[in-house]
């Protein structure tokens, strides 16, 4: 461990420092990074029968619009994993200096989240890295499919993380998000980014966020499923022996619904602590506190329940708490439960549900209800991919498209020393993006709302990441106002009938 610390403190040192063109230097510092992060470097066997798949200087294609085609170079590829963008700005801002044209503002150097910014020249040659990238994606053979990954490296200074994991190359996104996708040097110092670059390098498609969501849904949905069939079959039981009876359908029918209302309750407080809209493990903590007295719970969690759904001081967690509306907590009934159904609830809890899918709710919601029900009401869940394919043809490729058109206008208004202008064009498309409405009048299980928000987020997260750039302050201050967002804000997109 040591020893790489030293090797990761001798490349930074030493590329902090460089200030060597972009060409000269750039194939250097890429093969000296692959020994940090201890991967092979290009050239390295990917596919036999092909040297071209792991390569500098890979040679694409383009069809011009006069005719013939125009032969780029990909400054670093590696076939099903990336294409990487070297620049170095380094030099070219010594040069605007030495000839007056560049003020101390626009040089790069400022921190903002987790990586160094630049200023408005900076993060124009960076932005052009990035469509450059995808440029060289989309003229790829078609055998050689779409990279899951576009890296735009400043050389000695900033690595830049876009990813679409559908594999289409139509959303490159920042990744993993907004505050995220810039990695500076001195944070290779840290073994999760150097692990996280790893991986890019050699098992991409295992950072998909979706993949790890589904496994960790999955893994949630068959213990509560398992807690809601315990459930059921305890309490119908119970009205069995208390009229002698087989329970009728429509007793099995309350029953059903209302197990699956308590773990909705549930659930809903488990994702509340973990995103830190309760104390962390304050939820988790009443359910460990209640071992070798599971028969008590339901009177604590009857007290946290009623203060959720009021706001307030709670007793039960001991702690000031939000309103949540919605009326989910309205009726505040919880089941009271055995200690195996206790230490289920407990296992439950114990899951970082910020990795679960919010269209686990949709599946308890299934489970109420009988087969008829379900086609009555639409109430069917659609696994995500089918989900996510619809949604992107419908409504995100054809933003997307106007979203390249206002961003290269943008770019040309700047260039041209209309920035006020330039801004004025993206504040635009940003309220016209808050103003789309997205409706599913068959909504069931909620899965295609909640898919249409995450990717109209994604891409908002775009246009707000330009208007930072072009130093857009006002629009900031009314972002509570104009957000994408559910239909209780103003000036937001409705999602749901």
């Amino acid at each position: 461990m040591a020893e790489t610390d030293s090797k990761v403190d001798a490349f930074i040192d030493k590329w902090a420092q460089s200030s060597a063109g972009e060409r000269s230097y750039a194939q250097t510092f890429l093969i000296e990074l692959c020994e940090i992060l201890d991967v092979p470097g290009p050239g390295s066997s990917v596919d036999d029968d092909d040297p071209n798949a792991y390569i500098f200087e890979r040679t694409v294609k383009a069809k011009r619009i006069e005719g013939g085609h125009s032969t780029n170079f990909i400054d670093l590829y590696k076939r099903g994993c990336f294409i990487l963008e070297a620049k170095q700005s380094r030099k070219r801002i010594e040069r605007f200096q030495q000839l007056g044209l560049l003020k101390d503002t626009d040089a790069p150097g400022a921190r903002v989240g987790a990586g160094p910014r630049g200023g408005t020249r900076w993060d124009a040659m960076m932005r052009s890295a990035r469509e450059q990238a995808e440029n060289y994606a989309k003229n790829l053979p078609p055998s050689e499919g779409w990279p899951p990954f576009l890296i735009v490296v400043d050389i000695g200074h900033v690595f830049e993380l876009y990813a679409d994991f559908s594999l289409q190359g139509k959303h490159y996104a920042q990744f993993p998000d907004r505050q995220n996708y810039r990695i500076a040097l001195e944070d290779l110092r840290d073994p999760d980014i150097r692990a996280r670059l790893r991986l890019v390098w050699t098992d991409p498609l295992s950072l998909n966020p979706a993949r790890r969501t589904a496994e960790v849904t999955r893994e949630i949905a068959e213990l509560l499923a398992k807690l809601s069939k315990h459930l059921e079959s305890r309490l119908l039981k119970d009205i069995e022996k208390r009229s002698q009876n087989e329970p009728k359908p429509a007793e099995r029918r309350a029953i059903a619904e209302k197990v699956a209302m308590f773990l909705m309750r549930c659930i809903f407080t488990m994702f509340a602590e973990d995103v830190k809209l309760l104390d962390s493990d304050s939820f988790t903590k009443i359910l460990s506190d209640y071992e070798g007295k599971a028969d008590k719970l339901h009177i604590k969690l009857q007290d946290l329940w009623r203060m959720m759904d009021k706001g307030g001081w709670s007793a039960a967690v001991d702690q000031d708490i939000r309103r949540f509306n919605g009326k989910l907590f309205k009726n505040a009934d919880a089941i009271p439960v055995t200690e195996d159904e206790r230490r289920l609830l407990e296992i439950a809890a114990r899951r970082d549900w910020r990795d679960v899918e919010p269209a686990i709710f949709g599946t308890l919601l299934e489970q109420a209800l009988d087969e008829a029900e379900r086609h009555q009401l639409g109430a069917h869940y659609t696994p995500r991919a089918y989900v996510e394919r619809l949604v992107s043809t419908t409504i995100i490729d054809p933003l997307s498209d106007d979203w390249r058109n206002v961003r290269l206008a943008a770019t040309q208004l700047r260039e041209a020393g209309q920035e006020e202008e330039a801004r004025a064009q993206v504040r635009a498309f940003h309220m016209s993006l808050c103003e789309i409405k997205v409706l599913d009048p068959a909504c069931g299980t909620g899965n295609f709302l909640y898919v249409a928000l995450e990717l109209l987020k994604r891409l908002e997260g775009e246009v707000l990441e330009m208007l930072s750039d072009l130093g857009e302050t006002q629009h900031f201050l009314e972002l509570d106002r104009h957000r994408i967002g559910p239909p209780h804000r103003r000036s937001a997109p409705v999602f749901g009938a």
